[in-house]
């Protein structure tokens, strides 16, 4: 996973609607509202989650590794790299949160990563 905090995911970006997902990748496998109340595009690989008002507030993707700039992190070293390097980062719901690098995952369900749109940080930081 090629990871630009905060303004996209794999050259998939934050600013992109439901609509524009849908031309690019089709019928998802799965779409359907999640337990957050947020509105999911699934295609398996790829997950796209969206507010009411069709703001992109998460993409989660499989990410054996990360791709930080010139960094790369596998995503067993990630736990640690992300408390060295982001001071800010927390935990939540089994999740590590990077306010630093706009990411969560939970270590115990590799390779799942999940890009944060910027707005989105307190929802997290609330749970």
């Amino acid at each position: 996973m090629k990871l630009e905090p905060f303004a996209s995911v794999d050259g998939h970006s934050f600013a992109a609607s439901r609509a524009d997902v849908l031309k690019r990748f089709g019928t998802p496998r799965y779409q359907g509202r999640n337990e957050v109340g947020l509105d999911e595009l699934d295609y398996g690989e790829i997950v796209f989650r969206f507010q009411d008002n069709g703001r992109l507030e998460e993409i989660t993707a499989q990410a054996a590794v990360l791709h930080l700039g010139a960094v790369a992190v596998p995503f067993a070293s990630l736990a640690a790299f992300v408390r060295e390097h982001d001071g800010q980062a927390f935990e939540r719901a089994g999740f590590v949160v990077s306010p630093g690098f706009g990411l969560a995952f939970d270590p115990l369900q590799p390779c799942w990563v999940t890009a944060l749109a910027a707005h989105c940080l307190g929802e997290w930081a609330a749970l």
